[in-house]
């Protein structure tokens, strides 16, 4: 098990986060950040095994983009858009009022 941070040093990385940390946060933080910085050096090691040959992905499989073309086509007219509305008013919804006369 790593040691523990101290708390000046947990303080000195949230204040660079700029994140404000209770005296409980300070120790909990203080115990975990040594595992957590474990788990990161674990990952870096295994990236730097992989050696350049090595693409970099963002996720196991291949992923396409499944989003359409982006094309101008012709939109609704005022007319058409406010076909199906119970009343409008110079090209607008007209809704009742809900609050009161200011």
């Amino acid at each position: 098990m790593p040691s523990p941070l101290s708390r000046e040093d947990v303080a000195h990385l949230a204040s660079l986060a700029r994140i404000s940390l209770n005296d409980a946060e300070l120790d909990r933080l203080g115990a975990e950040l040594p595992a957590i910085l474990d788990h990161v050096a674990a990952v870096q090691g295994v990236v730097d095994a992989a050696g350049e040959d090595t693409r970099p992905m963002s996720h196991p499989i291949p992923v396409t983009n499944v989003f359409r073309v982006d094309e101008v086509r012709e939109g609704l007219t005022p007319e058409a858009a406010l076909a199906g509305a119970p009343e409008s008013e110079e090209q607008r919804f007209l809704v009742p009022k809900i609050l009161g006369e200011e």
